[in-house]
């Protein structure tokens, strides 16, 4: 067989180090064109940086370099602002309020009430479905720190659209035949797969090193920039001799729409029909706003509970004759802002109040939305903002010393999702917005897109609902009445067949490892779950074990036992028998039982106390790409031989330092470029790492981060003398065989115009400015996004957000998941503070501070967390009167903010002067960046339990 070419380890990159706008001192990516959110470098306010007064600007990214075979990637760093395009095609006459007493209903509908039918329940399981990344990003082989500077590249758009490239694939859609098409939509249960478990995260994907083709499935949903972009993503491989497979993310994701609606047609033409503006207002105050979504419901009539609400929330004069509501109708429809001090304003003296722990667990606080958009929005457990009241400009979120951004947990575990097959997946024309509660039906042919503004028409199929039967009523659709939902997509969103699970196990074999005596627990395990592996009649195994040679495993059907095949030509590794080594799960099944019994006895007595980690992932990469899939790695000690080997770099003695931690960063970038080949590659890399002495995780870890895989850690693992240790690990591995899994998967994040995002935490490789690339996502997996506001939301009363998932289930389905999330905009600073979510500050910051680590030092990002706390307590003193200012005040709704903070600096992450292993350090961070919410805020604020209360059942 001839020797596979090395890895190319010789890449030009540069730097930049982390952004942050909390002090007059902020840092500010070269790749950024707006202050991005940071943390302070001293306990001085922020600057106020000038917010454009430029009507929604064309934005120009700088060009893409055509030697990068990823393209420009954003993480932990400032991304070019997204999203804000111009209302190219949207209608935006003002809709004029009726005389008194007559109702307000749009065209084609009557006045009477409507309600949302109830979803059906599937008995069945339906496909596959789950319920679960762009920031941490560096490394050189230099060993210190660094963080990639990465110009982002966008498209420039026709009539002013940015961002919002038609797509080169266009699909066809069979003509309406007069008889409506009918479609179904399912409640999916999937209370089998609601397990707990903790899984690793990490940072994303910067400048990629040269590697394989990508390959995707990836079509009409999740990328839509453009051709040009992806010319400079896509190339050959230096790493791998496997073929290139086409690969066309921004293209697919931007054109989900059929030819009939595609941008080439003309918009509808402009009728006398009333229509809504940007946002739904009231322009008289006997008129209360109808907010968008719900013009089609039954006009309110004028009444004495009606009264202008509070700046922020309506605007413009009052043409009519006005009613004025009491306080209580009023603060009832508001939630009192402006008008009420409602209980997250009340100020506590944190030093003098004795009742500000939590009886009870914290709630994120509840945006001030009506009752019938309360009940429609995201659940905060999927989908999260740091301030619930947006900041109506960048200057007012300034003042306010808090961040803005969003906590995601989009692939997580759900009892109920609807899921929705239709021939038509209704999606904005302008900014590919799919169609949700939060829209505008100007009549029944028309829908206004609740982010761009566009006017869209309504397909036809749209115009049936599948649950009530009936025609003619779009608002009552199941895709407008839940802002979680799930699509079946059609072929139009693949670019190859979807691909099979694939799983390949690599462990360790060293002496190291068959002392630690993990691979029984392991090899059981998995021989517990072997039926339990996602997955269809198409998916296949296989196995690699390796010391300082790497062992190879036939197990094709027909054979009556396993076959070993050994390659010790490590420094040009190649497979032995390359169509043998992954075999179908169903057809081989008794041959990889064989192996799993054989294995924890078949090096009992080995003397290699050598390991060859990296020869091991060179060839894990090298079978896994023609399909890609998901490569698990069991490690217990430092690489020593063959590429990618390590030398410790930890010293003992500072472990209780209390000043410089050093090598927070990786030793070399071996790992990270072979994460980014095997993320072009659909696969995703996962690490366990059993050791009772230090291994590098800082360099291990990278070949996760950059791959959407995950990290687990064991220290001081051993079979028998930790007992506890062998408890977790096989309570770990139940989750991980079992738990769902998705494939070949892009994110999309998108929001209201004149919001950008800047900044990603998480495990993934970012392709463009706003796309994700998850070669594997699990429903344990946490993202956050950093945000900002580049231009006045002065024209808007509510704003948006939007993710969209695309992946392939374990089934080969190709579904997409999407959640959309509503809050309204505040123009008072006391709205802000009302509305900030504590928790989700705490989780943006912590992910901030992990940067702030790696790219400076960790009393760096200590100060910086101190002068988040400071700064915002500061400001809200500052703010309000009739405070004593010689006291420590804070909002009710911040009143745990310096406790968090607190319990932060004391995590392993990030503490000092206590000996703390560095793996553990480095172990601590990978769980901030990629946890989800609810498991994070576990791990830095614990639940307490009474011991002599417990039950027999509760007992430990």
């Amino acid at each position: 067989v001839p020797p596979a070419s090395q890895l190319h380890t010789s890449i030009s990159q540069s730097y930049s180090s982390f952004s942050g706008p909390y002090n007059n001192s902020v840092l500010h990516s070269a790749s950024s064109s707006v202050p991005s959110q940071g943390f302070v470098a001293s306990s001085s306010h922020y600057p106020m940086p000038p917010v454009s007064s430029a009507t929604y600007p064309n934005i120009v990214y700088p060009p893409m370099s055509t030697d990068n075979p990823y393209g420009q990637m954003p993480s932990s760093q400032s991304v070019m602002a997204h999203g804000h395009l111009n209302a190219a095609g949207a209608y935006s006459n003002q809709t004029r309020a009726p005389p008194i007493g007559q109702p307000r209903v749009p065209l084609g509908y009557t006045s009477a009430s409507w309600s949302a039918p109830e979803l059906q329940l599937a008995q069945g399981n339906h496909g596959s479905f789950t319920g679960s990344l762009p920031e941490a990003n560096n490394t050189m082989s230099t060993g210190s720190p660094h963080y990639i500077n990465q110009n982002i590249q966008s498209v420039k758009s026709n009539q002013g659209v940015a961002s919002a490239a038609t797509s080169s694939v266009k699909t066809s859609i069979v003509e309406n035949t007069g008889k409506p098409i009918t479609s179904s939509c399912l409640t999916q249960s999937s209370d089998s797969f609601l397990h707990e478990g903790m899984q690793y995260g990490g940072y994303v994907n910067n400048q990629a090193s040269s590697s394989a083709t990508p390959l995707s499935s990836s079509s009409d949903d999740e990328e839509e920039e453009d051709e040009d972009e992806e010319a400079a993503i896509d190339s050959s491989s230096t790493t791998s001799s496997a073929s290139p497979v086409l690969n066309n993310y921004d293209t697919l994701e931007g054109d989900g729409y059929p030819e009939a609606c595609s941008a080439t047609s003309s918009p509808p033409p402009i009728s006398s029909v009333p229509q809504t503006s940007k946002v739904s207002k009231s322009f008289g105050c006997g008129y209360p706003p109808l907010q968008p979504g719900y013009q089609n419901m039954t006009p309110l009539l004028p009444s004495p509970a009606m009264q202008p609400s509070n700046s922020g929330y309506n605007s413009g004069f009052s043409q009519y004759p006005q009613v004025y509501p009491t306080m209580n109708q009023l603060s009832a429809s508001l939630g009192g802002l402006g008008i009420q001090q409602p209980e997250n304003l009340r100020p506590m003296n944190l030093i003098q109040e004795r009742n500000i722990l939590p009886i009870a667990p914290v709630s994120p606080p509840l945006p001030n939305l009506n009752s019938d958009l309360k009940k429609l929005n995201c659940s905060p457990d999927s989908f999260r903002c740091t301030l619930t009241n947006i900041p109506q400009t960048q200057a007012l979120l300034n003042k306010a010393k808090l961040p803005l951004g969003l906590l995601l947990h989009p692939f997580r575990d759900l009892t109920q999702l609807p899921v929705i097959t239709s021939s038509t997946i209704v999606r904005c024309r302008s900014c590919r917005t799919y169609i949700n509660p939060f829209v505008s039906f100007i009549d029944q042919r028309r829908w206004k897109c609740n982010l761009c503004y566009r006017v869209n028409d309504v397909p036809e199929e749209f115009m049936y609902n599948p649950l009530t039967r009936s025609y003619g009523e779009p608002h009552k659709r199941p895709e407008v009445q839940n802002s979680t939902v799930e699509f079946i997509a059609s072929s139009d969103y693949m670019l190859r067949p979807p691909q099979p699970a694939v799983y390949l196990f690599v462990f360790d074999v060293s002496h190291n490892a068959i002392e630690a005596g993990y691979l029984e627990v392991v090899c059981q395990s998995l021989l517990e779950n072997l039926d339990k592996l996602p997955g269809d009649t198409r998916t296949k195994i296989g196995f690699i074990t390796f010391d300082s040679t790497v062992q190879f495993y036939n197990l094709q059907e027909g054979l009556s036992q396993p076959q070993m095949l050994i390659v010790s030509e490590i420094d040009d590794v190649f497979l032995p028998m390359p169509d043998c080594l992954l075999v179908n799960l169903h057809e081989s099944k008794e041959l990889i039982k064989d192996l799993l019994n054989a294995l924890p006895n078949m090096f009992t007595y080995t003397r290699e106390t050598h390991s060859a980690l990296g020869p091991a992932l060179q060839a894990a990469f090298k079978l896994m790409s023609p399909t890609g899939g998901r490569v698990t790695v069991f490690q217990t000690q430092l690489p020593s031989v063959g590429t990618g080997y390590l030398q410790s770099r930890e010293d003992p003695n500072q472990r209780s330092s209390t000043k410089v931690v050093q090598h927070l960063g990786p030793a070399t970038d071996f790992y990270k470029k072979l994460a980014l080949d095997c993320s072009g590659q659909q696969t995703a890399v996962d690490l366990f790492l059993l050791s009772s002495q230090y291994s590098d995780l800082a360099s291990l870890a990278c070949m996760s981060k950059y791959s959407a895989g995950c990290v687990y850690y064991y220290p001081s693992f051993h079979h028998i003398h930790n007992p506890v240790q062998t408890e977790k690990l096989q309570k770990d591995l139940k989750r991980y065989f079992t738990r769902k899994i998705g494939f070949e998967a892009v994110m999309r994040i998108r929001c209201t115009k004149g919001l950008s995002i800047h900044t990603f935490h998480g495990n993934f490789f970012v392709r463009s400015t706003d796309l994700l690339s998850l070669a594997n996502v699990n429903p344990d997996a946490g993202f956050a996004v950093q945000m900002s506001i580049e231009e006045n939301l002065t024209d808007t009363s509510l704003v948006c957000f939007q993710t969209a998932l695309l992946y392939t289930s374990s089934k080969g389905e190709r579904r997409i998941r999407v959640h959309t999330l509503c809050l309204p905009v505040v123009t008072s600073l006391m709205d802000v503070y009302a509305g900030a979510d504590v928790q989700a500050i705490l989780c943006l910051l912590a992910n901030m501070a992990v940067d702030r680590s790696v790219s400076s030092s960790l009393s760096d990002a200590r100060d910086a967390l101190t002068n988040a706390v400071v700064d915002s307590l500061s400001a809200y003193m500052s703010t309000a009167s009739n405070l004593q200012q010689s006291s420590l005040i804070a909002p009710y709704s911040l009143r745990l903010f310096p406790l968090y903070i607190l319990a932060l600096f004391k995590q392993k992450a990030f503490r000092t002067g206590t000996s703390t292993r560095l793996d553990d350090r480095i172990y601590a961070m990978c769980q901030i960046k990629s946890q989800p919410l609810v498991h994070l805020m576990k791990i830095i604020y614990p639940s307490l339990y009474r011991i002599d209360k417990l039950t027999d059942e509760g007992a430990i």
